[in-house]
C-alpha cells in the first residue's frame, strides 16, 4: 500500500496498525514510546490519496467516516502524527508536495477586501450558540495566558486582557482601535477597567451584531463602538491600536500594506500591540486541510516576515514576547468542552462537521505541542521614546490584583511569559 510505504521507517514514537481497504494489516513504528493506534481505511480511493496528498486527504477522511480508529482514539492518532511529524516530512515525496504549496502561496494568501469579507464569513459567521459550547464565557477565540497551572480557560483569558492592556500603557480618555475585535470582549474589558474609548472593527457579520448587543447591555454605548469595517477602509488617528487574532488572516502579500496602516492610524506618541499565530521556521504555506475548510486566506507568519513588513512601515519595534505551549493547553481545553457539548454541536450541524471541528481543534493543539507554531505579541510605536526603556512598567502601573492575575506576583521583575 502506498500510503504505509510513505510510513516506513518513518514512526520512530509510538506504533500505528493501519488496516487497508483490502483487509490487509500494515504494522508501522516499533516498540518504543507512544500512542498506540490502530486504523481501518474503508474507501480504497484512500490508498492512492493518502500518498499524493497526505495533509488533507487524512482529514477528509476523518470527517467522511472512511477513516476508522479502531485502537486508541483521535488525540491518540493526531499525537502519533505529531511526535513523528518532522521525520514524515522528511520524506521526499511529502517535501515536494510542501514545496510545490509554497510556490503558490502568494496566490492561496491574496487577500483584497472582499475576499477577507468572504472568508470571515466562512468561519466567523457560525451560529454564535455553536462558539458559546466551547468557548470561555467572554468569548475569547485566541490564545489564553495560563499564568499558574491551576488556572481556568476563564481566568487565562483574562490574564491575557490585562497583559495586554498593560502593554498598551492606557491612560483615561485615551481612543483604542481594536483591529478584528470578534464578539467585543477585549474593547469591553478595555472600556470598563481603563476608561477609555474604544472603536472595534470586525468583517463578520454575526460578531457584529452580537458586540453591538453586548456594549448595550453593558451601557457602554458612549464608550465602545463596533464597526463592520475593513481596517484598509478605516481613517483618522487613535492613540493605541490593538489586533489579537487577526494577522493571521491578513495574508504574506499584504503584510507590508497592513503595518503601513497600523502606522498610518496611530498617534505620533501612540503604541500598537499585536498578537498573533506565528511559525517557528522559515515562511512557508498554510496547511492545505486548514486553507479548505478552517481558514481560508489564512496563514500564520514566521518572525522574519513579519518583523521585514513591521521595517518598511516607519514603526519601531518596541517590544517581543513568544508564548509557546500557551495555546497547545488553550486549544486543549477547547476540545474538552467541545467533547462534552458534541451532541448541542451535532444538532446544529451535523455528524461531518463534529467531525471536522475535532480533528481542527486537536490537529492544530498537536501543532503547537510538536510542530513549528507558536504566538507572538509585537509592541510597537512610531517613536522609539513613546515606552519606557525598561519593562518595569509592565508591573507598576498594573493594580496589584492585575499583577496577581497577569502572573507578575509582586517582585520588581515579572517572570517570562512564555513559560508554561
Amino acid at each position: 500500500m502506498l500510503f504505509a510505504s510513505l510510513l516506513k521507517n518513518r514512526l520512530r514514537l509510538g506504533q500505528l496498525t493501519m488496516i487497508d481497504a483490502k483487509g490487509q494489516t500494515h504494522v508501522l513504528g516499533g516498540d518504543g514510546p507512544g500512542p498506540r493506534v490502530t486504523i481501518r481505511l474503508t474507501d480504497p480511493s484512500l490508498h492512492r490519496r493518502l500518498f499524493l496528498r497526505p495533509h488533507l486527504a487524512i482529514g477528509e477522511a476523518y470527517m467522511e467516516g472512511t477513516l476508522i480508529i479502531e485502537r486508541g482514539g483521535l488525540r491518540d492518532f493526531l499525537e502519533l502524527i505529531g511526535a513523528n511529524l518532522a521525520a514524515i516530512e522528511g520524506s521526499p515525496w511529502v517535501a515536494l508536495g510542501q514545496r510545490l504549496s509554497g510556490l503558490m502561496r502568494r496566490l492561496q494568501q491574496r487577500n483584497p477586501v472582499w475576499r477577507s469579507r468572504r472568508n470571515v464569513a466562512h468561519h466567523y459567521d457560525l451560529s454564535g450558540a455553536f462558539y458559546d459550547l466551547f468557548l470561555d464565557s467572554d468569548r475569547q477565540y485566541s490564545c489564553a495566558y495560563f499564568a499558574r497551572d491551576g488556572d481556568s480557560l476563564e481566568q487565562a483569558q483574562d490574564n491575557k486582557k490585562r497583559l495586554i492592556a498593560a502593554k498598551l500603557m492606557l491612560r483615561p480618555g485615551q481612543h483604542v482601535l481594536d483591529i478584528g475585535c470578534g464578539w467585543g470582549g477585549l474593547a469591553l474589558h478595555l472600556a470598563r477597567h481603563h476608561d477609555v474609548r474604544v472603536t472595534g472593527i470586525t468583517l463578520s457579520q454575526e460578531q457584529a451584531a452580537l458586540a453591538r448587543e453586548r456594549v448595550r447591555a453593558a451601557g457602554l454605548q458612549d464608550r465602545v463602538t463596533i464597526l463592520l469595517k475593513d481596517y484598509r477602509d478605516l481613517d483618522g488617528r487613535f492613540d493605541r491600536v490593538v489586533s489579537v487574532g487577526m494577522l493571521e488572516h491578513v495574508g504574506a502579500p499584504q503584510l507590508a500594506d497592513y503595518f503601513r496602516h497600523v502606522g498610518g492610524l496611530l498617534s505620533d506618541d501612540g503604541v500598537a500591540l499585536i498578537h498573533s499565530i506565528g511559525r517557528m521556521e522559515p515562511p512557508g504555506s498554510t496547511n492545505v486541510w486548514i486553507r479548505k475548510y478552517i481558514f481560508p486566506g489564512g496563514y500564520s507568519p514566521a518572525l522574519s516576515e513579519t518583523l521585514a513588513a513591521v521595517e518598511g512601515s516607519g514603526l519601531y519595534l518596541t517590544d517581543a514576547e513568544i508564548l509557546r505551549l500557551h495555546y497547545a493547553r488553550t486549544l486543549a481545553e477547547w476540545t474538552r468542552r467541545f467533547q462534552a457539548n458534541r451532541e448541542a454541536a451535532r444538532a446544529l450541524y451535523d455528524e461531518r462537521f463534529c467531525r471536522m471541528w475535532e480533528f481542527y481543534l486537536l490537529g492544530c493543539e498537536m501543532a503547537f505541542r510538536h510542530g513549528n507554531q507558536m504566538v507572538f505579541q509585537l509592541q510597537l510605536a512610531r517613536r522609539q521614546d513613546a515606552v519606557p526603556l525598561t519593562r518595569d512598567y509592565l508591573f507598576e502601573t498594573m493594580p496589584r490584583s492585575d499583577r496577581r492575575a497577569a502572573g507578575y506576583g509582586t517582585t520588581a521583575h515579572p517572570p517570562s511569559a512564555a513559560a508554561e
